[in-house]
């Protein structure tokens, strides 16, 4: 039995291709929007959030889209949660080691490779973090008997809906109320899970919904206050025989005082200006923003201090930013493995399944979210744990340091000879001298090949034949080895080498076919 993304048991006859139809349509008034946060209320924003816990979440939706468009602060905090995981390399790691699953791996990076906007896509995925779901419909395109991914696109969250149902129902054309139940692999549903609970409810912005309503209110009494108080209260007197012309005048005057900075009034009249008490009611309005911004911090970073200052006066500690840095780190990993698992199951595996059938190995996607790893240092490990005799396997350390090992009909790489460090023959045992009586001339010979040996024309080659010698499995692999080794010799020497070895020989074999 199958499952599709949702849980739902499906049989192979429903997976036998693709849903080619395009289901969630873009239309225009899409984007105008029903501005929900236009003249906020505590009361409005519990009516939204209790529409949205019985499965209308359109509101809301819409709701999340305004705070992230109208705050500051909050646009920052999700900007530099989505960038940490936007920008990072991703990997396609195969199922197994065998040939098929290479190959469904690799044709699973091409299909990958193949959508140029990817990063736009996982950035549309991300949107999750903020309105708990995000959705992207695939439009598969199916030719050559081979099914691909035409493009990724989009779903707005408010065409969405989970009235009477627990998962989630496109909205439509032909069905703008109840929604239409998504086919079994025809779209990427991306949940953020930072706590239990239900979709509609797993967003942060509903965490950070009445911070920012605070945070509005007290800006906007900010606002009225400084257009108040921030210049001086003008109070025009006149006398009790003032007239009427008097009066407008005077009035006239103290009004313009407020934007002209200028006026004119009689010598009957005078203008008082009044400073108010303004530095208490300043700070509370301030302190009420500033913690209002370092709560939403805390729920989309975890922590403040690696978006602003710690201290009242701007100062922060540095091994206290360390620890929130770590906090932060740890979200960062967090949404890798949550997109990282949501792309292989929705998006690789159909993939596979629609291509290979639905048995094949699915591979792994993952997001490199692990800082890198000094191999240098590991490689120092590797090489004391060698020196101690701890018996590692090369094929153990081949995996470790992602270098593959090399098939037997491949070119083995080597160090030019050149380049590597040359070893010196140790002395040899001084031969005895040839005796000039000796009938078979064969102490001449060996003499030569001394003579031809010490005057360093092989130096190193001779151990380096020994050493492939003694690695090599097999002749042919010797045979393999050996051909390798030829590129990295030295042209020069390796002439003189052949030239006094050939010399002697020749010299040899006139030698024995005289004594013959």
């Amino acid at each position: 039995m199958l499952f599709d993304q949702f849980g739902r048991p499906i049989t192979p006859a429903e997976v036998r291709r693709p849903e080619r139809r395009e289901i969630a349509s873009v239309e225009v008034r899409d984007r105008w929007s029903t501005y929900p946060t236009s003249g906020m209320t505590p009361a409005r924003l519990a009516s939204i959030l209790k529409a949205a816990d019985a499965g209308d979440v359109s509101r809301q939706a819409e709701m999340f889209e305004e705070m992230e468009e109208k705050d500051a602060h909050l646009a920052s905090q999700f900007q530099i949660r989505k960038l940490a995981v936007q920008g990072l390399e991703y990997e396609i790691i195969p199922a197994g080691q065998d040939a098929a699953s290479q190959r469904v791996a690799d044709f699973c990076r091409a299909a990958l490779e193949g959508l140029t906007d990817w990063d736009e896509h996982v950035l549309d995925l991300l949107d999750a973090l903020a309105k708990g779901y995000s959705m992207m419909e695939i439009l598969w395109d199916v030719s050559s008997g081979q099914a691909g991914i035409r493009a990724l696109r989009w779903v707005h969250p408010k065409k969405v809906t989970f009235v009477d149902s627990l998962t989630p129902r496109v909205l439509t054309e032909a069905d703008r109320a109840r929604g239409e139940d998504p086919p079994p692999f025809k779209f990427v549903y991306h949940r953020y899970k930072a706590r239990s609970g239900y979709d509609t409810r797993a967003g942060i912005m509903r965490v950070c919904a009445w911070m920012y309503l605070f945070k509005n209110f007290s800006v906007k009494d900010w606002v009225g206050f400084s257009e108040v108080y921030g210049q001086p209260l003008r109070l025009g007197k006149y006398s009790p025989n003032a007239s009427e012309a008097d009066k407008d005048a005077l009035l006239t005057a103290v009004r313009a005082i407020g934007t002209d900075a200028a006026g004119i009034i009689s010598r009957n009249t005078e203008i008082e200006f009044v400073e108010a008490q303004k530095y208490g009611s300043l700070n509370v309005y301030e302190t009420l923003a500033r913690f209002c911004d370092a709560q939403m911090s805390k729920a989309v970073l975890g922590q403040t201090l690696t978006s602003e200052a710690g201290g009242q006066n701007g100062e922060g500690s540095r091994a206290l930013g360390e620890v929130h840095a770590e906090v932060r780190e740890d979200l960062k990993i967090a949404d890798c493995k949550a997109l990282s698992k949501t792309i292989t199951q929705q998006l690789l595996r159909p993939l596979v399944g629609f291509n290979f059938g639905w048995d094949a190995p699915v591979p792994k996607f993952r997001i490199q979210a692990e800082p890198a790893e000094d191999l240098a240092t590991v490689a120092t490990v590797y090489r004391a744990l060698a020196d101690m005799g701890v018996d590692i396997s090369q094929e153990h350390v081949a995996e470790r340091f992602r270098v593959p090992l090399r098939a037997q009909d491949e070119t083995p790489l080597r160090p030019a000879l050149s380049a590597a460090p040359m070893r010196r023959e140790p002395p040899r045992a001084a031969r005895p001298a040839p005796q000039a009586d000796d009938p078979t001339g064969a102490p001449t010979v060996a003499a030569i090949t001394d003579r031809l040996l010490e005057s360093g024309a092989t130096d190193g080659m001779v151990e380096r034949i020994q050493d492939l010698l003694a690695e090599a499995t097999s002749l042919e692999d010797f045979r393999d080895r050996l051909l390798g080794l030829y590129a990295g010799l030295e042209l020069d020497q390796l002439t003189q080498v052949l030239q006094e070895a050939l010399a002697l020989a020749e010299m040899a074999g006139r030698f024995d076919g005289g004594q013959r």
